[in-house]
């Protein structure tokens, strides 16, 4: 049997010493009990504490015995240490729009998915009933010539305020007026798009990636526009914007400069993931951030109806041909490119087309998917990925299960 005291023995570095608690089954009693004819009891469950600096090591002796990780979670969560952390509490019903991300309610139960070990994680700074008053920097469109409906990426000036985020979180935007009952407009979640630096890298701007909302009333047949996201739209430069948060602990990036990072995007989804790229990549963020400089890989996978819809097009393909071996760029261009059976390309046909090797980088301890966007593109994607799974004899969602208990499966979609 495998020494599980052994193998979490103390390592030599801070961050070597993390411990991770594995969960697995399938374990042969020995190698040479594993040579005989006759068949041989294997373990039920078995738990092994595994330092960080040594647990690809260990999971290279559990597969060579046999054995199968049904799960791993860091020690730390398991013991409840990040209890003290302050929760999100969730606002005034605030309403979605294209471009936000989705609240969750308060769970205090539920530990973080990413814990920043050098700060807390800064969470609803400012309130719906005492917002900042941010004003308008600058409102660039994103949508080239050619391309389908209005996006722009806005960004805010945070001078003389104390709003502090980190990439991956949202916050709330109030729009002015009155709703259809008189009532005070309420809060819309968007998802960030810089880094906690900020586009100028001075840790006084926020910058959002919005598309207006456009539908067909279903009776009237009349255009609707989206209160909140036609407002951020229509915004100049020096105009004043009542902002709340922020929230969000869900799509925080893990501080593993080697970690593997999946990210699974659609449309404005492509919000969080243009910060993670900006903090991996870009040269003044890696200045600023000596005690991170990425290494890992960073795969992202981008659905999109044109090719003038690409949003960020040049900053993702200049990241890409800067660091090839570090940045896979995939689109899924629905109204250009065919899937497999001659229909059109959408992110679960590129999945699928990749899914061998996705599985194999999801088996590593340090590899988080992510993924940001609408809401259908769930289903697609567990069907292609569950398909993998199931070739490989595991249980597509007992695996992604196992993901979320880890920390490494993080889903924000509306």
């Amino acid at each position: 049997m495998i020494n599980s005291s052994a193998l979490g023995a103390a390592a030599n570095t801070d961050a070597g010493s993390r411990l991770f608690r594995y969960e697995v089954v399938g374990l042969r009693q020995n190698s040479e009990t594993d040579k005989a004819s006759y068949p041989i009891r294997r373990s039920g469950n078995t738990f092994i504490t595994v330092p960080y600096d040594r647990m690809n090591e260990a999971m290279q002796r559990i597969t060579r015995l046999g054995g199968r990780i049904v799960s791993i979670q860091p020690v730390d969560t398991l013991n409840g240490k990040n209890g003290n952390v302050p929760v999100e509490q969730k606002s005034s019903s605030p309403t979605l729009e294209t471009g936000q991300s989705a609240t969750r309610p308060a769970e205090e139960s539920k530990p973080m998915t990413q814990a920043k070990e050098a700060a807390a994680i800064p969470v609803n700074i400012y309130r719906p009933n005492a917002p900042f008053v941010a004003k308008v920097i600058s409102n660039e469109p994103l949508v080239q010539e050619g391309g389908i409906g209005i996006c722009q990426h806005v960004k805010f000036d945070l001078s003389g305020g104390d709003l502090r985020y980190l990439e991956g979180q949202s916050i709330g935007v109030i729009p002015p007026g009155v709703d259809k009952n008189g009532k005070p407009e309420k809060l819309r979640l968007y998802s960030i798009a810089s880094t906690r630096h900020g586009d100028d890298l001075n840790d006084k701007t926020v910058s959002l990636c919005v598309r207006q909302l456009e539908y067909k009333h279903p009776e009237t047949g009349e255009t609707v526009y989206g209160v909140c996201s036609t407002h951020i739209c229509n915004l100049k430069p020096g105009d004043e914007v009542k902002v709340t948060g922020p929230t969000g602990k869900e799509m925080l990036l893990p501080n593993d400069e080697d970690a593997t990072i999946i990210m699974l995007a659609t449309g404005t989804g492509i919000a969080p993931f243009r910060a993670f790229l900006w903090r991996m990549f870009k040269d003044g963020e890696r200045s600023l951030n000596p005690e991170y400089q990425f290494k890992g890989l960073a795969w992202l996978v981008f659905g999109i109806a044109t090719s003038p819809n690409i949003l960020y097009k040049q900053e993702l393909e200049e990241l890409q041909a800067k660091y090839p071996d570090n940045f896979r760029l995939t689109y899924a261009i629905s109204r250009e490119q065919q899937n497999p059976e001659g229909g059109r390309m959408y992110i679960q046909h590129r999945v699928a087309e990749h899914a061998e090797e996705m599985w194999e980088l999801m088996q590593k301890p340090n590899t988080h998917t992510y993924m940001c966007g609408l809401k259908g593109m769930e289903d697609g994607i567990d069907e292609a990925l569950s398909a993998v799974a199931s070739k490989n004899g595991v249980d597509w969602k007992e695996f992604q299960r196992s993901m979320k208990r880890a920390g490494r499966w993080h889903v924000e979609t509306y």
